[in-house]
């Protein structure tokens, strides 16, 4: 017995430690089975607690009478099916009459607290079905991407979401985005984990970064076309915009709109082309946007106007033509000048890392959902690259990316090296690489006999 007893608790032990040091371990050995226990034991009590339940029907009370039988209680959703993930639980449920996906959202939290669940989000899948995902742990605490995900063309999995379902950055859905964030917030990592998803794929980069290339040219085997300052930065838009211009040329040429021809055939975008003739996409990263649009004088402010009104010509019409705009900043408003209201109008996705005030988060969210304005200023400094991902349908989640060192991204950068196009508009801005022993040192750290 003694023996027994001994065993048992270093069984408790072993597994109180799991949970604490490993929770995607225990929850995968342990966590999963009670929860499902959990749910199904105390489904019926806890949704009539929490408002989720319906009276009987009237038939239901008639038969009873008729019969002489107790009369039936309270109708809570029928579960369609319960699905353990690596990360929780999804449930999926078929409401009852007279219930409404808002009332199992609105009940999220108090459904959190009454399952012991780490998190719970529901989403209408179609009328009278809702699906609700139940996350047994912190999940963004320490990210990790699933092995297997759906990358598609220009889908390119960045992030992993409060629920445990990995996050996306769909180009063809969403073409152009806005991230903001402090400095230190994550942001660097997040575009790292963006240009190493693209790099494998056939698709031409652009990276403009006035930090004197600091972020974007440790990468520069897989860029197109890099520009580390204002004036070189310009050209490059310009350039973008000749492109545009020509490949419009292309899809007009190709559009097969005789009237034997399908609807679903006709070129409307560079998608709809022949695989033979459809140019490679062009995803332009901009690295620090506040530097594009301040000025000093009336030369700059010229240059200035100029940078702006390609990135809004880009914005406007740059989708069907393959080119994606992903640009991030500290802050982006009014404040940076003419031709930003617009610009940002144009920008669909918007992701916020942790912010220094309210009014950057209501750059961000302030036009679409403004629920995660405050989200995303109750964001810890300490939790470096959690943000608030949003678009303009007014959906929101939290999100993390996984921690990749600029090191990982500069391999991965190199060994998709050769699958960089060569663009004939793009070609002066070619990045020049040098070996290590070629390139300058920094006067601070130069030897005597090199000064």
């Amino acid at each position: 017995m003694t023996a027994l007893t001994v065993a048992l608790v270093l069984v408790v032990a072993a597994v109180g430690v799991l949970r604490w040091r490993r929770p995607a371990w225990y929850w995968l050995t342990f966590g999963v089975t009670l929860a499902v226990v959990r749910v199904l034991v105390r489904y019926g009590s806890v949704m009539d607690a929490c408002g989720l339940t319906v009276p009987p029907a009237r038939w239901r009370l008639a038969l009873a009478r008729a019969t002489n039988r107790p009369t039936p209680g309270p109708r809570a959703p029928r579960i369609l099916r319960l699905r353990p993930t690596r990360t929780g639980l999804v449930l999926r449920l078929k409401l009852r009459p007279g219930q409404d996906a808002f009332d199992v959202a609105a009940a999220s939290d108090r459904l959190r607290h009454s399952f012991s669940m780490y998190g719970v989000t529901s989403r209408e899948l179609r009328s009278g079905v809702v699906e609700v995902r139940m996350t047994g742990y912190d999940v963004l605490k320490r990210v990790q991407m699933p092995a297997q995900t759906d990358t598609q063309p220009m889908r390119v999995p960045v992030a992993l979401r409060q629920d445990g379902s990995v996050h996306y950055r769909d180009y063809r859905a969403i073409p152009h985005a806005l991230t903001l964030g402090a400095t230190e917030s994550g942001k660097s990592v997040y575009q790292r984990n963006l240009v190493a998803g693209l790099a494998p794929m056939d698709v031409a980069l652009v990276g403009i970064d006035c930090k004197q290339g600091v972020e974007l040219f440790p990468l520069a085997r897989r860029f197109s076309a890099l520009a580390d300052d204002p004036d070189t930065a310009a050209d490059v838009l310009d350039a973008l915009v000749v492109r545009m211009e020509r490949i419009y040329q292309v899809i007009r040429a190709q559009q097969r709109i005789a009237a034997d021809v399908p609807d679903a055939e006709i070129a409307a975008d560079i998608w709809d082309l022949p695989t033979d003739l459809r140019p490679t996409p062009v995803v332009v990263l901009v690295d620090e946007v506040a530097e594009l649009a301040l000025y000093a004088n009336k030369e700059e402010e010229k240059r200035r106007d100029r940078i702006i009104t390609a990135l809004v010509r880009l914005a406007q019409l740059g989708r069907a033509a393959g080119i994606y705009l992903e640009i991030c900043g500290q802050r982006f408003g009014s404040e940076l000048g003419k031709g930003i209201t617009m610009l940002c109008a144009q920008l669909t996705g918007r992701t916020a890392h942790r912010v220094n005030d309210e009014t950057s988060a209501n750059m961000a969210f302030g036009d679409i959902a403004p629920d995660a304005v405050l989200a995303a200023i109750q964001i810890p400094a300490e939790m470096r690259g959690l943000a608030i991902a949003g678009d303009s349908s007014g959906g929101w989640h939290r999100i993390r990316a996984p921690h990749t060192s600029l090191r990982q991204a500069v391999n991965i950068c190199n060994r998709h090296a050769d699958q960089t196009p060569d663009l004939p508009e793009l070609a002066p801005f070619r990045p020049a690489l040098s070996g290590s022993a070629d390139a300058p040192l920094p006067a601070a750290k130069r030897s005597p006999a090199t000064a």
